[in-house]
């Protein structure tokens, strides 16, 4: 049996930068991982993906050559090679934690691990018999996996989720995606770009549906000129695999419709790894598939916490992040103070991107606020217009009484690069009349941020 004062349950973005934190702080720390350091995102999630996204996203200029006055004949891609190159640079990048866990003396434990009463954990792996450790405190950062529906069973090779839709071994030559989150637009953005005939269902009235109406109508016009089809207020109700491809059936407001494709991915939400880690013999409290825990991710049970996807709050990355470094501060005695969920920033990094932070118009509407409103069109923004990317927009929303930035939606080339503006300005209490007066350089993608504040205040100059 070995002692730690911290062990860390999963490696992902949540777990690995608990541990690092933990250990900087002090902590005798160990991190229990059943695959490969990284987790989810940096293996089969966010980093990966965007990979094979700038792969779509060069592939795209290559075909364009000649709007930039270039000529690039024959134009090709190698499916199997774009593939390879996302896959090096997840590897590359779980040898970065690896390097990271040695460099703070973070003891990893290799093997499924599972909690038990006492402060306890019990890691089996491969092979050997399981070890018993002990800790002061136990944090849960086991993560998520691709939901499945019960209409829409997943057989990772016709039915398939995120991990296999990374990893094909044949481009298909159709495709239907059912969901439009981040994870189905992202893909659907990538197989579409490769070539593949892309069908994006949504149940939902709008696609990406926790974002403002305004940027929803907006990437469903830019996918629809990709030659993306797109199916809202739309539901897949069976999938039948018997023959060569898939034949589902999608209930629409029109009626029903039979699609046939090669694949079906189905990216219609996660579900939480709460399974066989021991929550019930430890007494631990969940309530729909996740954990309960205090402003300080503390659970019910004390030496026993829980960040990241397991946990009821946004299901990101960052957050997960955020979160781990929040409470092994809090444990080291440190004055920290509860996150701000409604100041966290998503991005969807199809093309156009997607970036927000805070209310939508109607979100602002619904809560009683006088807003102000104001939008500022890429087509109007020089460096756009230069790069040749003039698709979207930026849109701000300000509490019409005391200038309160209350909500910041962008569409556009690079916007998941410039949210971070938003995310500050809200974070340090900034007005929309000092965002107006803060000088932007020009020509840059930014100057639209400034622009649309000036459009909410009637001081617009370029438009």
């Amino acid at each position: 049996m070995s002692n730690f004062d911290v062990i860390v349950l999963g490696s992902g973005p949540g777990g690995y930068v608990t541990a690092i934190r933990a250990s900087q702080l002090g902590f005798k720390t160990a991190i229990v991982e059943k695959e490969s350091l990284g987790g989810v995102c940096l293996n089969w999630g966010c980093i990966p993906t965007k990979a094979l996204l700038k792969s779509a996203q060069v592939f795209e200029y290559l075909k364009h050559a000649e709007d930039y006055g270039l000529s690039a004949k024959k134009i090709e891609h190698d499916f199997d090679a774009v593939v390879q190159r996302s896959r090096g640079v997840a590897d590359s990048m779980s040898k970065g934690v690896q390097f990271l866990m040695k460099k703070n003396k973070i003891e990893v434990l290799q093997g499924y691990g599972k909690i038990q009463p006492g402060k306890k954990v019990v890691v089996k792996g491969e092979h050997g018999d399981p070890a018993e450790y002990t800790a002061d405190h136990i944090i849960i950062a086991t993560g998520a996996r691709s939901r499945e529906l019960p209409s829409l069973p997943q057989d990772g090779k016709k039915v398939i989720g995120y991990r296999e839709a990374m990893t094909l071994e044949k481009q298909p030559k159709k495709m239907i995606v059912v969901g439009s989150g981040a994870i189905g637009i992202e893909f659907a953005y990538f197989y579409n770009s490769m070539g593949t005939e892309v069908t994006v269902v949504e149940y939902l009235p709008n696609i990406v549906p926790v974002e403002d109406e305004d940027v929803s109508k907006q990437l469903e016009r830019s996918f629809k000129k990709a030659g993306i089809k797109i199916k809202t207020s739309s539901e897949v109700t069976n999938v039948d695999t018997s023959g060569d491809g898939v034949k589902a059936t999608v209930k629409t407001a029109k009626g029903e419709e039979v699609l046939e494709a090669d694949i079906v991915l189905s990216a219609v939400g996660i579900k939480s790894n709460i399974e066989n880690i021991g929550l019930e013999e430890v007494g631990i409290a969940v309530d729909r598939d996740k954990i309960l825990v205090n402003d300080y991710y503390q659970t019910n049970i004390p030496g026993y916490y829980a960040i990241g996807d397991v946990t009821p709050g946004q299901a990101l990355a960052h957050v997960a992040s955020a979160e781990g470094i929040l409470c092994v501060e809090k444990i080291a005695g440190m004055h920290v103070e509860p996150l701000d969920y409604g100041n966290i920033p998503g991005c969807t990094y199809c093309m156009p991107e997607v970036a927000s932070v805070g209310l939508t118009e109607k979100q602002a509407k619904e809560q009683g606020f006088d807003i102000k409103v104001g939008k500022f069109p890429f087509s109007a923004s020089g460096k756009a217009k230069a790069s040749g990317n003039a698709d979207g927009f930026v849109k701000v929303i300000f509490d019409a009484k005391y200038g309160e930035w209350l909500g910041c939606h962008m569409i556009g080339a690079g916007v998941t690069d410039m949210i971070a503006e938003a995310v500050v300005g809200r974070k340090l209490e900034t007005t929309g009349h000092e965002i107006l007066k803060a000088v932007h350089p020009h020509p840059t993608m930014s100057e639209a941020v400034m622009e649309a504040v000036a459009d909410a205040y009637d001081e617009v100059i370029h438009l």
